[in-house]
């Protein structure tokens, strides 16, 4: 079976792509190992645990090397990779990316225009974080997801700074999980259908989706790609869980208070910084979806 693509996979020796294939397990075990070791002690973390439940990636998922479609690897058989790999004219194992994309166009190509579309606006830098405020409003306590973290506030105290704020969340993802109460008090009124249109790339959670995106390509994108947007992905769920309603003084945790001037400052540059780092790795998955497109029989995605 060979390769029906005209990309030209980079040739990498074994002892090159082992080397590879070894840094990158290492890396992300060096990542997950509090969460691996929580997770076997039945210990639940709720800021950290969101990686794992709301993202439907596994740990031994992450881990796994795949490299991509760059890469020609001399000595590795299909078996060591699983599906979706193939012997090309020299002998050296290659991804079928032809043969994978087949399967998944559609979804390339919805990816490719809302990563360009996103990108191509300026970052938003006004929400201040009251989507997770919007979540827990009006809410009787036994219904507050994160039921064992006190409301910094109290409830009365967190109504209160969501009914004197402007919110404006264009995140549907986020959107989704108002309370009904919460919903109408939205500037705006994202829906799956209109994604495109109202994701930023101030917006955390546009940012923190950059991991969502690049494992779902995998393996047409290499590993260590979805490892930097997972990294990234775990600090701005600090951030956004730091600017919630939530005390996680238990946890070590300062709040970025945002119902105050310096709190809101305070995440505006930090949302600055995310969407200055998420930049690069946008345009590295959209980059990826072009060529995939365009070198297999797909042609040039519209700018």
């Amino acid at each position: 079976m060979s390769l029906p693509t005209p990309i030209e996979p980079v040739p990498l020796a074994p002892v090159q792509w082992r080397a590879r294939r070894y840094a990158h397990q290492a890396r992300v075990d060096a990542l997950l190992a509090a969460t691996v070791a929580r997770r076997r002690a039945g210990v639940p973390h709720p800021v950290q645990d969101f990686l794992f439940t709301y993202y439907s990636y596994r740990p031994a998922q992450l881990r796994r090397w795949h490299p991509g479609p760059d890469l020609a690897l001399t000595g590795a058989t299909a078996a060591e990779f699983g599906p979706g790999y193939a012997t090309d004219r020299t002998g050296r194992l290659v991804l079928d990316a032809g043969a994978v994309l087949a399967r998944r166009r559609d979804t390339v190509a919805w990816l490719h225009g809302l990563l360009t579309a996103t990108a191509g606006r300026a970052p938003q830098l006004g929400c201040f974080g009251l989507h997770e405020w919007a979540m827990v409003y009006r809410l009787e306590p036994a219904a507050v997801r994160h039921r064992a973290l006190p409301l910094r506030l109290g409830a009365a105290g967190t109504d209160a700074v969501l009914e004197g704020a402007a919110v404006r969340c264009g995140h549907v993802d986020a959107y989704r999980f108002f309370t009904p109460a919460a919903r109408p008090r939205n500037l705006l009124r994202p829906t799956r259908e209109r994604q495109a249109e109202f994701e930023q790339p101030g917006c955390l959670h546009a940012n923190m989706d950059l991991y969502k995106w690049a494992y779902k390509l995998s393996p047409l994108v290499p590993s260590e790609l979805v490892a930097d947007c997972f990294e990234l992905a775990r600090e701005i769920r600090v951030l956004d869980m730091r600017a919630s309603p939530y005390d996680l003084g238990a946890l070590g945790l300062a709040p970025v208070p945002v119902e105050t001037v310096p709190g809101r400052a305070a995440y505006a540059r930090a949302q600055r910084d995310f969407a200055a780092r998420a930049a690069p790795l946008r345009a590295r998955l959209a980059g990826y979806c072009a060529r995939l497109l365009a070198t297999t029989g797909g042609g040039t995605p519209a700018a």
